[in-house]
């Protein structure tokens, strides 16, 4: 299979979107380990004849087939792949937040193996009862990285010395970290970025650092453009602070 074939067979996909289209039909923005992200036409999978509604629906992984070239081929088959687990819930928000990166910092028709595979092992780790935050963090990582937008967590960015444990440091954007004071304002510890560059964050110190570091990062990469995600998260945290 190769992204420029005219009939693809139960090729692996996720859907990140769908738009409803005339009647009964959709607008699939999918997302495929080895054609990267596409859009399909699903003819007649709307209303209560669709023989397919049931299976188009996101974080399941499905086997896609289609067919035809130009933007949007035609969806001419899709089944789940078998032995998978339900997103628990209290996931969904965060999943769709996973699902809006991707549509806004992936480029269609531009197949990246491993940004696939990232998403699925995220997918896969909050099926299976991952703690939710350190998840987003290091999906958010791997995902800067995947896409060249990586941020060097190892050294100065001013002088090329390692990261010290026990110094302070800012993050600045298309730079990299450099040396803060301790009382600065938004300073991360070393020890942070060390945890971080290893992908494994769990102590709330470490949770905060990252957090603010990689909003900073793709914050960037976004070029002032919204999550919807964020904002919904925002309303609701303020509708339960009044409750």
């Amino acid at each position: 299979m190769t992204s420029h074939a005219r009939r693809v067979q139960l090729a692996p996909g996720y859907i990140l979107h769908h738009y409803p289209y005339r009647d009964t039909s959709r607008i699939l923005e999918v997302l495929t380990r080895d054609a990267g992200r596409i859009s399909i036409f699903a003819r007649g999978v709307r209303g209560p004849k669709a023989k397919l509604a049931s299976e188009l629906q996101p974080f399941r992984l499905l086997l896609l087939s289609w067919s035809g070239k130009g933007d949007a081929p035609m969806l001419t088959g899709a089944e789940s792949a078998p032995e998978q687990a339900t997103l628990p819930p209290p996931c969904l928000m965060s999943a769709f937040y996973l699902n809006e990166l991707l549509l806004k910092l992936t480029h269609r028709h531009d197949p990246v193996p491993g940004v696939f595979d990232t998403y699925h092992r995220a997918l896969e780790s909050l099926k299976a009862g991952a703690v939710l935050e350190p998840t987003l963090r290091v999906f958010e990582k791997r995902l800067l990285d995947l896409l060249g937008y990586g941020v060097d967590l190892d050294v100065d960015a001013r002088t090329g010395a390692a990261i010290e444990a026990d110094a302070y440091y800012h993050f600045r954007p298309a730079f990299g970290v450099i040396p803060a004071a301790a009382d600065a304002p938004g300073a991360m510890l070393g020890a942070s970025l060390i945890s971080l560059a290893r992908e494994h964050v769990s102590a709330a110190r470490e949770l905060e650092d990252a957090r603010r570091l990689l909003n900073a990062a793709l914050a960037h990469c976004l070029e002032g453009r919204e999550l919807n995600t964020r904002a919904v998260a925002r309303s609701v945290a303020r509708l339960g602070s009044r409750t």
